[in-house]
């Protein structure tokens, strides 16, 4: 017969689990972590280097 779960002990790891993330959260907020996010996306679309355009080999 297999054990029986422990659904306290899963229900207490969630929501420690939660608790954690939210003060993480709180303290990213503290340090103006919402302007420290968005520069990494600023920065992919920099690094990306410009389509050439189509008709470039083309001579009419």
């Amino acid at each position: 017969m297999p054990p029986k779960p422990n659904y306290s002990f899963e229900k207490r790891q969630r929501e420690l689990e939660k608790k954690k993330k939210k003060a993480e959260k709180a303290h990213r907020k503290a340090e103006g972590g919402d302007q420290a996010s968005s520069q990494p996306d600023d920065a992919q679309h920099e690094a990306a280097p410009a389509p050439a355009p189509a008709d470039q080999g083309s001579t009419a």
